[in-house]
């Protein structure tokens, strides 16, 4: 299965598409109207509005059930836009593999932009393929974040980049357009983050990029047996790591941040 995703605020939790060994029953399939060639769904032909208004929580699930439900290549369509959710439940075991590509990738974010936003824990993700995306999994704040929030027990495991650029990213420095009004002056505490058995290839040398805030750095980092090398010929793999604390074991030594 395919999925082709954007950046939206609060959909973060579409990382669980890659959990394809849950406890509960396989969810039932939906004849969903945004079924297209080949296994497509776009959840704007369900409902969905980007306008960052309207609630989309139906129309993401009821694409969910269809494209798990279904055998072979399925693609969850997301256009550019601000599309909030609620409460989202993705559930497998699905009846096909989950792969993303191109698109942002795996992405926490964007944190802080908002007042008032709760904190993020305990999201895991497991078992992805990402093919060729301008980012692989992603922590990112506001660096200038509006809201005094924490994320945490964050969890990624067995997932393989298949030249994606920016593998493995913590960002909060996140400044969008350079709008930002203070340096360095984040209020997201960024702990307990464990990247496990990640592989593959990098576009990028930056496999690994943990830049975390000098005012609140990022704490309990685990980088265990990551190999994902630069595909390139004109530089080396290589890792860039401020203001972060953790642990290492089984990395190549390039990406060792610790």
């Amino acid at each position: 299965m395919a999925c082709t995703d954007n950046v939206m605020r609060a959909l973060f939790l579409l990382a669980l598409f890659c959990v394809m060994h849950g406890e509960k029953e396989e969810s039932k399939r939906i004849d969903a109207k945004a079924s297209g060639p080949g296994g497509s769904f776009d959840i704007t032909k369900l409902g969905a509005s980007g306008n960052g208004k309207i609630d989309n929580t139906k129309a993401v699930q009821e694409a969910w059930a269809s494209a798990c439900g279904d055998t072979g290549k399925q693609t969850i369509l997301i256009p550019k836009g601000d599309f909030l959710v609620g409460q989202l439940n993705f559930t497998g075991p699905c009846k096909g593999d989950v792969t993303y590509g191109s698109g942002h990738g795996i992405s926490i974010g964007s944190l802080g932009r908002y007042k008032d936003e709760k904190d993020d824990t305990n999201i895991n993700v497991k078992d992805c393929t990402l093919k060729k995306t301008t980012f692989g999994v992603r922590i990112k704040a506001y660096e200038d974040a509006a809201s005094v929030l924490t994320v945490s027990k964050i969890h990624y495991e067995n997932i393989k980049m298949e030249d994606s650029a920016n593998p493995i990213f913590i960002d909060m420095k996140y400044c969008p357009n350079k709008l930002c009004t203070a340096n360095d002056a984040s209020k997201v505490t960024v702990k307990d983050v464990t990247f496990k058995n990640i592989t593959g290839t990098s576009s990028t040398p930056e496999a690994v990029s943990l830049l975390c805030s000098a005012k609140i750095p990022c704490t309990g980092v685990t980088m265990d047996d990551i190999n994902v090398e630069y595909s390139g010929t004109n530089n080396k793999t290589m890792a860039i790591c401020t203001n972060a604390k953790g642990s290492t074991k089984g990395c190549l030594k390039e990406l060792a941040c610790f």
